[in-house]
């Protein structure tokens, strides 16, 4: 048998991450609702099921660890200590340097360093204060509450002070490289197994066994002062695939009679199991038989044909009892079942479902050109088909962005106690969905420009009151969608960016002239440049303007656009906008010369067909009237540097983005396509104007339109020049 441990631990450490990120954004919340009991008891799930997960596989140190910080939480749950700042923070510590032993122990293998040894002995420290100041010492009997419906009238409970567990490994338990013994071993440390009865009435014939599989069956009674959660919890890993049933000390008698009818083994042989383990007596047996009047009709036909094998009662005594009762069934609640998939695995089936769409496309054109109708048709349905597949794919790697906008809470809390400020961090448009890849590399650049407007745009509170604001500044996170995009904007209500500074460091640098006019958004589009800054002292924050072409670079390598707003004494807005996913989009083909471009279909707002008077007067004046608006054109032919088109009809492609709209001439409109997006490559990473490219159907190559960067570029131009938009304009209709 092979045993993929790698493949478990991976699977331990993922949810570790999980529980640990579940456990911060629940300290995080006590800290303003310190009598929330449900984030409260969150908190102590989270650091228990990481302390029984690592028992597991041995991690003795994080188990160890883990012990002293689920004692205090227990404590905080039973009301013996109080939540306050210094808990928090003490907490939120902890929930660090578990992080950290999992990186080591799980993931490198390694040791602690030295400096994490003396954290840690620190922290234990300051854990242990808070074992000692207890307000009232901690009940040693456990909780006899479960989960078990009370079936019936009889409230009679067994004599019996132990557990009773009875566990059925599922037939796969081998080939997910888990140990039934393991289970049993760690089991054992929450107690004493004082009896364990293995059952191998699952074991079929020699000849049809297979040494794969698992057929072990045990009912164990076990002496323990742990609760029912984390017995409970022993068996976490096996859960879903295997059958467990616990019962607490001194259950109700009617909850082993539905145990044993759960129970897939012979009803006569698991009634004497359970006598001669000693958890029900001859006498709990009968009494339950007699009096129990609301339970299932079977079930006491069951317990009739034990008695009745063990001679502790009379067949007509069994028969009277199946007389008066009815049968009662259980019902099970279906949850929703997950699967993890490994990321590459998700990355290699969305390149494959690219290269179905361009082949699925030259299917097409072929069919097309061929002027067969039944093949056409063929192909037309094999089209759509591949459409739903590339969309059920794509959704697949959408993810909410609201995880990515959690984790800054706590990012936000420890700078703003650093630099003495009072910051909330407000977050909307949480279940926003974005491609994962999109999600993973915009972190960085959010938690720069984050710490950024905490350090240098946020006042202090004695600022704040003394210009008439409220002593806590506000940050906001908001994502919403926009024409095919993701827009991200984070604001503050500080003091605003600092026109004057900006433009008087931007002459000293010579990035531009003493004489230069420009408008305020490419004003403060300067502390893009590589190096700028206009922070008068380094501290351990990035001053607003350092590192932010960093910051650019990287949303620009993302296909992104990202831009400034700002108000003095009001705060700053910047607005990132991305695209939603990196690998296949809706596009539509336009012409120009002999060459094909691919707009994103979200864009596109409509097309218009110039005719030889409009086509004169557009190309004097740069923009066109459409119903009433003024429209800023941009040609295509003079942006690529391509002949003059003479002779041909123009058409003009209205695209809309970041609320800005503009039109895009072409010669031709060649209809909607499935876009497969391919990187241009390094040589032409500063390419303006273009943000990937496709392959046709035909095996031609087309490039995909950077919208965003041309309709900026030409509202630019547009502003600089100020046409003039009073003369009269030319109808479109």
């Amino acid at each position: 048998m092979n045993f993929n441990l790698d493949q478990v631990m991976q699977t331990f450490i993922q949810e570790a991450r999980e529980l640990l990120q579940t456990m911060e954004e629940s300290l995080l919340h006590l800290e303003g609702a310190p009598e929330d009991a449900d984030t409260i008891d969150a908190v102590f799930r989270a650091a228990h099921t990481i302390k029984g997960s690592a028992g597991l596989f041995g991690l003795t140190p994080i188990v160890s660890f883990t012990h002293i910080l689920e004692d205090v939480l227990d404590r905080l749950r039973d009301g013996a200590i109080s939540i306050d700042k210094n808990l928090i923070a003490l907490l939120l510590q902890s929930g660090d340097h578990l992080t950290e032993l999992l990186n080591v122990y799980a993931i490198d293998k390694g040791e602690l360093s030295s400096d994490a040894q003396a954290r840690e002995i620190q922290l234990r420290a300051q854990l242990q204060s808070y074992q000692a100041n207890q307000l009232q010492p901690l009940a040693d009997t456990p909780s006899l509450e479960h989960d078990s419906p009370n079936i019936g009238v009889l409230q009679d409970t067994v004599t019996s002070n132990l557990w009773h567990i009875s566990l059925r490994f599922g037939s796969d338990v081998f080939r997910n490289g888990m140990d039934p013994i393991s289970f049993l071993r760690y089991l054992n440390t929450l107690g004493t197994m004082m009896r364990v009865t293995t059952l191998f009435e699952a074991m079929p014939a020699e000849t049809e066994m297979d040494p794969e599989s698992c057929y072990l069956g045990f009912e164990i009674d076990l002496d323990s002062n742990a609760d029912k959660t984390a017995i409970a919890d022993v068996f976490r890993f096996v859960e879903d695939d295997c059958l467990v049933r616990i019962l607490p000390p001194h259950s109700k008698i009617t909850e082993y009679i539905e145990l044993i009818n759960a129970l897939p083994e012979d009803a006569v042989r698991l009634g004497e199991i359970l006598l001669n383990s000693g958890a029900l007596t001859p006498s709990e047996l009968e009494q339950s038989l007699q009096q129990q009047r609301s339970a299932a009709a079977a079930q006491t036909s069951l317990l009739g044909d034990i008695l009745v094998a063990q001679h502790l009662v009379e067949p007509v005594v069994v028969q009277a009892a199946l007389d008066k009762q009815t049968r009662v069934k259980d019902q099970k609640s279906k949850e929703t079942s997950y699967i993890r998939v490994q990321a590459d695995k998700l990355d290699q089936l969305i390149n494959l479902i690219g290269e179905l769409v361009i082949a699925s496309a030259g299917a097409s054109l072929i069919a097309r050109n061929a002027q067969n109708a039944a093949l056409y048709e063929a192909t037309s349905g094999v089209i759509d088909l591949v459409e739903e597949i590339r969309d059920g794919a794509l959704r697949l790697r959408m993810v909410p962005i609201g995880d990515t906008f959690n984790r800054f809470q706590r990012v936000v809390r420890d700078v703003s106690n650093e630099l003495g400020k009072d910051i909330d961090l407000q977050i909307s448009g949480a279940d926003t969905e974005v491609d994962k890849t999109v999600v993973e590399k915009i972190s960085d650049p959010l938690m720069h420009l984050l710490r950024n407007s905490m350090d240098h745009g946020i006042e202090s509170p004695e600022r704040r009151l003394a210009s008439g604001k409220p002593a806590r500044g506000t940050l906001k996170l908001n994502a919403y969608h926009d024409s095919g995009s993701i827009v991200i904007d984070i604001i503050d209500d500080g003091g605003g960016l600092n026109r004057e500074r900006i433009l008087q460091k931007a002459i000293e640098r010579e990035l531009i002239s003493a004489n230069t006019s420009l408008a305020d958004q490419d004003i403060y589009k300067l502390i893009f440049e590589p190096g700028f800054s206009t922070a008068e002292a380094i501290t351990n924050l990035s001053g607003r303007g350092v590192g932010m072409d960093v910051v650019k670079r990287n949303i620009t390598a993302l296909r992104g656009t990202i831009d400034l707003d700002s108000n003095p004494g009001q705060g700053t807005r910047v607005s990132i906008r991305l695209p939603l996913t990196l690998a296949i989009i809706d596009g539509f083909l336009v012409g120009v010369g002999q060459a094909s471009y691919v707009v994103p279909l979200d864009m596109v707002r409509e097309c218009v067909e110039l005719n030889d008077g409009e086509r004169t007067s557009a190309r004097e004046r740069n923009y066109l009237n459409l119903r009433g608006e003024v429209l800023p054109l941009i040609f295509l032919r003079s942006q690529f540097n391509l002949p003059e088109n003479h002779g041909r009809r123009e058409n003009v492609v209205v695209v809309r983005t970041a609320g800005q709209t503009a039109g895009l001439v072409v010669d031709e409109l060649q209809g909607e396509f499935q876009t497969v997006i391919k990187p241009l490559g390094k040589l032409f990473t500063s390419l303006q104007g273009i943000s990937g490219s496709t392959i046709l159907g035909n095996g031609a190559v087309a490039l995909i339109l950077d919208i965003p960067t041309l309709v900026q570029k030409i509202i630019q131009q547009e502003n600089r020049s100020s046409p003039p938009y009073s003369a009269p304009l030319a109808h479109t209709g």
